[in-house]
């Protein structure tokens, strides 16, 4: 889910002394801290890896946020602002994370705002019923937990820091969500139906979130090398899906793959489309441009307290 920005040209691979003794320290599983001697593309790619995930948490607060206000009772508003209120967490736990890297958390948002920064595909699609907050949350986080619990792992100690209390909270997330799909399934058939129809829009786009296949990953071996990543996209998608699809089928519901099928113990899916992938990726999903439009007046919006925080600590500063 956030090495889709991966897929792109990076320095050649250092084959010095140092990069040497920073492959020990690699395969002894020891924790790469910020002021430790590291090499540069292994720098470059914790940036991408780490801020990608940011932006993804900081978009992924915009499906969610549009059904605040239309929650079904106090209680499901209650739970849906406390969700969202943790994905902004998340988003700055993880921007003092790349900052540790050596890049300011303010050319990362100018990235993120400017296009040239990518997040999460699964973010670029509409929310269409009460039930797609649902799905988002037994889908959806339930694949950003499959990514995330091995990133606990990660090799450099920042990231793998933030993750511990993400991975928490995300946990919360999920349950929500099975438990809003759980009570629609077994209320009325109207019910059941706008759940179906929520698993059917978003299943796809969902196992698309773990990134391109193998074969056309151009940098997993050397994110598993250097232990950025545990497991690569395909294994991901494959774990996800054997835990999914016994929680979908105890649902009662049915799963838009024909090609679907229990052989040899795991779950066997059909072919995903990778040109809308790739499509959505590149910019031109369903929600593209309304995502990056929102999160750009909202940037505008709080130009005034940025300017209130600057103008406080100059005060601050000449009071001292």
């Amino acid at each position: 889910m956030y090495s889709q920005a991966l897929n792109t040209a990076s320095a050649p691979a250092d084959t010095s002394d140092a990069a040497a003794r920073f492959q020990v320290r690699i395969d002894a599983e020891e924790r790469i801290e910020p002021n430790d001697s590291m090499p540069e593309q292994y720098r470059r790619t914790l940036i991408r890896q780490i801020s990608q995930h940011a932006h993804s948490e900081i978009v992924g607060m915009l499906p969610e946020g549009n059904w605040i206000t239309r929650a079904p009772s106090l209680r499901r508003k209650a739970a849906l602002l406390a969700k969202v209120q943790d994905e902004g967490g998340h988003g700055l736990y993880l921007y003092a994370a790349a900052e540790t890297l050596g890049q300011s958390r303010e050319e990362l948002v100018e990235q993120l705002l400017s296009g040239r920064a990518k997040y999460s595909s699964i973010f670029n699609y509409p929310t269409l019923s009460w039930a797609d907050i649902g799905t988002i949350g037994w889908l959806v986080d339930g694949a950003a937990i499959m990514n995330q619990i091995p990133l606990c792992r990660c090799s450099y100690g920042p990231y793998a820091r933030a993750m511990i209390r993400i991975c928490k909270e995300e946990s919360f997330h999920q349950r929500q969500g099975y438990e809003i799909m759980l009570t629609l399934c077994r209320g009325t058939a109207e019910q059941k139906s706008m759940a179906q129809d929520a698993l059917n829009r978003w299943w796809w786009p969902c196992l698309m979130m773990f990134g391109p296949p193998d074969t056309q990953s151009q940098h997993s071996d050397t994110s598993m090398r250097w232990k950025i990543k545990r497991f690569t996209n395909d294994a991901l998608r494959q774990k996800f899906v054997d835990a999914t699809v016994p929680q979908g089928l105890h649902l009662g519901l049915t799963f838009p793959d024909p090609a679907l099928r229990f052989d040899g113990g795991h779950w066997v899916f059909g072919e995903i489309d990778w040109d809308e992938f790739r499509r959505v990726l590149a910019g031109d999903g369903p929600c593209n441009r309304e995502r990056l439009a929102a999160r750009r007046q909202a940037h505008e919006d709080g130009a005034w307290v940025r300017e209130a925080a600057r103008a406080w600590a100059a005060k601050q500063k000449v009071a001292a």
